[in-house]
């Protein structure tokens, strides 16, 4: 059965997260629905390469899905675009092997999170304005602490559910782009709501309310420290997904432009 790579943007606003659900609208379940008009066909499964919450927006997320026919990645790319609402958009489509899996095939993920120093009558669906002055170079110290293997279980959400709560992080960027900072978390694989609670504890740190070395505390030991300090979905974006042989080189850059 062929099977398509597809490589999605989206604006998570108006959506319940990634998954589908009863009784609520998410960008899996408009999928399905924008590869059956299209091709008057139902998918038989469409997979992400993550699972993104309700609000968190993508620039480049990767599905696959299996067709019962052959077509024309072009104009089936197209043709879901069509049937697709505006804030959902297949951005490529390719024809990939049987072998590759929009999830388990992926080596690394990138996650990009948008702070705000100011407020913005524009850009509120895809920032997190904070008020309070940042230490980027404080924030960048706490970041690197961040690197290498650790038990990521107090900053999981529900981590009975995700088994293993071990999470290699490659590297944290920090860069202040006008009156946005940039916060991109590099790594293998993430938990459910960890990016969000990375980030909140690091900005945080920024403004002072945390120590610096409370990130060895967090690493060593369970703590609900993390849970309350969750940045807003608002700010998320699932950057990047990269496969094997794939060279993970793009600069850091915001979605929007404030200032």
């Amino acid at each position: 059965m062929p099977r398509y790579k597809l490589t999605i943007e989206y604006a998570g606003t108006r959506y319940s997260g990634w998954q589908i659900q009863n009784n609520a609208r998410t960008i899996q379940g408009e999928l399905y629905r924008a590869v059956h008009v299209a091709t008057g066909r139902d998918a038989r499964e469409i997979y992400g390469a993550g699972r993104t919450d309700a609000g968190v927006h993508a620039i480049a997320q990767v599905a696959h899905v299996d067709l019962g026919a052959a077509l024309d990645p072009r104009l089936l790319r197209d043709a879901v675009n069509d049937a697709l609402p505006s804030d959902i958009v297949v951005t490529a489509c390719e024809r990939t092997t049987p072998r590759f899996h929009a999830r388990h095939s992926a080596v690394a993920r990138w996650y990009l999170y948008q702070v705000a120093r100011r407020k913005s009558a524009f850009a509120k669906p895809f920032v997190w304005w904070v008020k309070d002055d940042l230490d980027l170079a404080r924030l960048q110290r706490a970041a690197d602490r961040l690197r290498g293997r650790h038990d990521f279980r107090s900053f999981a959400h529900r981590a009975d559910d995700e088994g293993s709560t071990l999470v290699e992080i490659e590297r944290v960027d920090v860069a202040a782009m006008g009156d946005l900072v940039l916060i991109r978390v590099a790594g293998s694989h993430f938990l459910w709501r960890m990016v969000r609670r990375l980030v909140g504890v690091l900005v945080a740190i920024a403004t002072g309310d945390v120590r610096p070395d409370a990130i060895d505390g967090l690493l060593a030991q369970a703590s609900s420290l993390p849970a309350q300090l969750t940045a807003p979905a608002s700010g998320l974006f699932l950057e990047r997904v990269f496969y094997e042989g794939e060279v993970a080189d793009v600069p850091l850059q915001p979605v929007i432009r404030l200032g």
